[in-house]
């Protein structure tokens, strides 16, 4: 059972993994086709960033596998970010349901680790890729883009992640900074792109009737009217993001309801 406190709102976790590669014996470097009986060593967690939306600007938890005896024994790693997982309620990812989640969910299995509660996962390259018909879809492009405060720093490419499984002080530290920014830019990214993604409310998670912006607004204007098959709402536009929502009360007459139902089933 979960042991989360209640609260006022959702606990919103920004979270990013790097992990090391497969190590493998192969004849060639093209459209190699790999049995499993090649794989010489399996890949896992090489570290993880992630932040608390409601902590300090800037503040991010770090942790890796540095001071780790075999690099490639990740359990602590991954009891220390299933803990974050099991207390959030939303979890922003980029590119997270096709791997972030997934990887991290395949090393809880191989460690005997139960689930995490359940959370919802909100990941920004599909918000992308609804709404939007960007140069690409990649968080470098769209922070190097979009960002004014922080972007995705260059990872320096596959050699820096060979130097952190040989136990290289200095590109362990490269990678924690890589690693975090990854985060802080996630972050920023997705305060842009939010609003344009209707189907996330969190109002549901406070308690008290105040309608929220998903960016924490309560400040709203009237902007006209929501005209839907099942009747006309207001709508209201965030002061601060310009997200747009609607009310919940449908302002046509019980009448006017019904004839509109009547004339659907004519049809």
């Amino acid at each position: 059972m979960s042991s989360k406190k209640k609260q006022s709102g959702p606990r919103i976790l920004i979270l990013d993994i790097e992990t090391f590669p497969l190590l493998s014996y192969h004849w060639g470097l093209w459209q190699q086709n790999i049995s499993l009986g090649q794989i010489a060593k399996d890949w896992t967690i090489a570290s993880w960033a992630a932040r608390w939306e409601d902590d300090a600007p800037g503040k991010v938890m770090y942790k890796d596998q540095r001071n780790a005896k075999d690099v490639s024994n990740d359990k602590k790693l991954c009891e220390g970010i299933w803990k974050l997982l099991d207390e959030a309620d939303v979890v922003i990812t980029q590119n997270g349901k096709a791997f972030d989640h997934k990887k991290l969910n395949a090393r809880f299995l191989f460690h005997g680790m139960k689930p995490p509660s359940t959370f919802k996962i909100i990941d920004t390259k599909l918000i992308a890729k609804k709404h939007f018909a960007f140069t690409s879809n990649k968080l470098e492009y769209m922070t190097n883009t979009f960002n004014k405060k922080y972007k995705k720093q260059k990872s320096g490419g596959f050699e820096l992640w060979l130097r952190c499984m040989n136990g290289e002080l200095a590109a362990w530290k490269q990678m924690e900074k890589y690693n975090i920014y990854d985060v802080l830019s996630l972050e920023e990214l997705y305060k842009k792109l939010v609003p344009w993604e209707s189907k996330i409310d969190f109002n549901v998670y406070h308690d008290d009737e105040r309608i929220r912006c998903t960016c924490g607004s309560t400040s709203f204007t009237k902007n006209g009217y929501a005209y839907l098959a099942s009747g006309k709402y207001v709508r209201y536009q965030c002061k601060v993001c310009g997200r747009e929502v609607r009310s919940r009360h449908n302002l046509l007459s019980k009448d006017k309801r019904a004839s509109l139902r009547a004339g659907t089933s004519r049809s």
